[in-house]
């Protein structure tokens, strides 16, 4: 290949490689999380990255005249295939199948990639790690979802936050739900009005551009147009002014629809039993939350942190929920024969890691490799005993695996990988029964290298790792 046609490395937009203190971190973040949802009771599912399309739904497109654009298909054959979008309608097609093995109440979590075809920027991926619980089955929904705000509550905490860091927003759909039936909004426009509602507090909109939506159209900054709604002027004055309320009595108050009540007094029963647990000032009531996919019909929740992140051009962002969900009760009955309700959150891993990674107050625990350097070929084998014996004994550890090269460059080559410390062993060491130890985090000038019993070598090592 002559140098006119090599390839030129790089990523597709909206992916990206995580490594080294980043991947650490997550991985951190992951164990967290995993130990917090079994020990809040949930068992674990894992689902393919595929399902079948028809299945999986089109929740999320905004596009009316393609309503699978914002997610990945491929054709199979006779039938389509789509990438998972979410981790909850896999989940609804898992149930619908096995749910005669399955108990009555069925706590799940599953912590997997998800893929969407959507613009990406500021911690937004079009790959990217959600972390879900959910409660499928017949419960008493407040219980159920101040479990849920519980779990989110307990897992952030124990992910690294304070408690002063996040508020999880909680609402009822059927708040707004009443609303627009008792305006005579037609059903075609209600999921456009939930959508323009939910982006309330989404950077570049606020008032303005929800009105903007609700009527015939939103011109952005960059001039793209998106399609309103079409209400009428009193329809979106009662919307408006709707949003604007911020207290669950005032609302109470001034909201009559049977419906509008019931969703304010499912709210006031949540707060009832969250108030029987420890995190019951974390929640607060944020009307606006609608969730902007289809399937929500009840409690929603997003969680938002309380402090600013920067992109990877240095300028402040608002990086959005970091944990999201609702109530649903006919995204599983969509499947013959099978009608069930639920509940869930889904955490989105990437975005938390993303903000997470710029506090630097949660501590990484890098174990770089203690290295073992090859002054001489022939004594090999003895720097495999001594490679072995570290191993034996837990300590992370590595030969060189270049016995060409000198010391010089094996010092060059530890330094890079952050190597805590290296043994040097040549024709005196093995004649002596001792090893040569460098500290390799030592002060430079200080006298960092010094020799021991060979028999004090995991005792002495010990003290660097």
């Amino acid at each position: 290949m002559n140098k006119e046609n090599k390839l030129v490395p790089g990523l597709p937009s909206g992916f990206e490689d995580r490594w080294n203190k980043k991947l650490l971190l997550k991985k951190k973040l992951l164990k967290a999380i995993e130990k917090s949802f079994i020990k809040f009771g949930f068992d674990p599912l894992e689902t393919p990255s595929f399902e079948i399309s028809e299945n999986i739904g089109s929740f999320l497109a905004e596009d009316e005249s393609n309503p699978m654009s914002d997610v990945f298909s491929f054709e199979d054959g006779e039938r389509n295939i789509t990438l998972r979008y979410d981790l909850s309608s896999p989940l609804a097609r898992f149930v619908a199948q096995n749910n005669q093995e399955l108990p009555s109440i069925y706590k799940r979590y599953a912590i997997q990639n998800v893929f969407r075809n959507e613009k990406a920027g500021n911690g937004r991926y079009r790959e990217f790690m959600q972390a879900d619980c959910d409660i499928v089955g017949v419960v008493n929904p407040a219980q159920a979802n101040a479990e849920l705000c519980n779990l989110i509550a307990s897992t952030l905490i124990d992910c690294g936050l304070n408690k002063d860091q996040f508020t999880i927003n909680v609402s009822n759909r059927k708040i707004v739900q009443g609303l627009i039936e008792e305006l005579k909004i037609s059903e075609e426009k209600q999921i456009k009005v939930m959508r323009a509602i939910d982006k309330l507090d989404k950077p570049g909109f606020g008032i303005k551009g929800v009105e903007d939506l609700l009527k015939k159209e939103r011109k952005d900054a960059s001039g793209a147009i998106t399609k309103g709604a079409d209400l009428n002027d009193d329809q979106v004055l009662q919307i408006i002014n709707f949003l604007k309320v911020k207290d669950l009595k005032e609302l109470k108050a001034n909201l009559k629809n049977p419906l509008s009540i019931e969703g304010i007094e499912e709210l006031e029963a949540l707060f009832e039993v969250l108030s029987y647990g420890k995190y019951v000032d974390q929640v607060k009531t944020n009307f606006t939350i609608v969730r902007g996919l289809a399937y929500y019909d009840g409690f929603c929740v997003e969680t938002n942190l309380n402090f600013k992140a920067t992109n990877n051009k240095g300028k402040e962002v608002d990086i959005g929920s970091v944990c999201s969900g609702g109530q649903y009760n006919k995204l599983i009955s969509r499947f013959k024969g099978v009608d069930i309700p639920g509940t869930g959150v889904s955490i989105g891993v990437d975005r938390l890691l993303f903000a997470m990674s710029q506090l630097e107050q949660v501590k990484i625990e890098e174990q770089k490799p203690v290295i073992v350097c090859v002054m001489d070929k022939q004594y090999l084998k003895n720097y495999y005993e001594i490679l072995n014996t570290l191993r034996e004994n837990n300590i992370n550890s590595e030969i060189f695996l270049d016995s060409k090269k000198n010391l010089g460059k094996q010092l060059t080559y530890a330094n890079k990988r952050e190597c805590p410390v290296a043994i040097i062993c040549g024709d005196n060491e093995f004649k002596d029964n001792t090893i040569t130890l460098k500290n390799l985090l030592g002060v430079k000038g200080e006298n960092n290298q010094f020799t021991i019993p060979k028999e004090n070598l995991i005792d002495e090592i010990k003290k660097f790792i």
